[in-house]
């Protein structure tokens, strides 16, 4: 999950008071976001399939009518949780950063994965169950892989031209090991939290990968 991995840049304009929300479209936000926030926890404590609208209509405190006249589907209500998830990360990684600061912010990403298991448990199973061209979450994990791949390949790119990648790696094998490695860590993870720190064991892998010191919040060093 790569949860977070792809969270997308925050644009300060939409949240100024200008752009506020006022009276029943205020509302109406409020509802929408309680709603997508009430979806996330059902899903993850329930799955995709065995989560229902009534379970996340009566959590928010609405009817399922009420839930419908704002997503139409269980479906449409998925992709909406999913992608508020990406926009709502607290820890937003800036891809037009320096190849460092990016790697640091996808080890800032996993540290703060740790905190959220129930929704990267979701994530886990979803990204599994989607591989079906059929699963409505499909089209989503395609393109969230997508650009995660070109994201940090560009970042890799960036770490050669600095003349920090090591030699013999690529910035494409670089990019698909990182996220292999992170989706494997998650799943490690949850089977058992005491096995293994994420953040720790990913940035052992990029040591591996490009001549640079990795940092944690308290300054230490890999």
């Amino acid at each position: 999950m790569m949860v977070g991995l792809v969270a997308t840049m925050t644009n300060a304009a939409d949240e100024s008071p200008r752009h506020a929300p006022r009276g029943a479209y205020a509302k109406s936000a409020r509802t929408q976001a309680a709603i997508l926030e009430a979806a996330l926890e059902v899903y993850a404590e329930s799955g995709y399939r065995s989560g229902t609208l009534r379970g996340v209509a009566d959590r928010v405190g609405i009817s399922e009518a009420g839930l419908l006249h704002h997503f139409p589907s269980k479906s449409a209500l998925l992709a909406a949780a999913l992608d508020r998830r990406d926009k709502q990360a607290e820890l937003v990684i800036d891809f037009d950063a320096s190849g460092p600061e990016i790697l640091r912010g996808l080890i800032r990403v996993v540290e703060q994965n740790a905190t959220t298991p129930g929704v990267v448990d979701l994530f886990c199973l979803l990204s599994s169950e989607a591989t079906s061209p059929k699963h409505p979450a499909h089209d989503y994990f395609v393109k969230r892989y997508e650009y995660a791949r070109s994201s940090i390949r560009r970042a890799f790119e960036k770490l050669r031209d600095d003349g920090l990648l090591r030699e013999g790696v690529t910035a494409e094998r670089a990019s698909v090991a990182t996220i292999a490695l992170m989706d494997g860590l998650q799943v490690q993870w949850l089977l058992d939290r005491q096995a293994l720190d994420m953040a720790t064991e990913l940035k052992a892998l990029l040591a591996l990968l490009v001549r640079m010191d990795f940092h944690d919040a308290s300054g230490s060093r890999i």
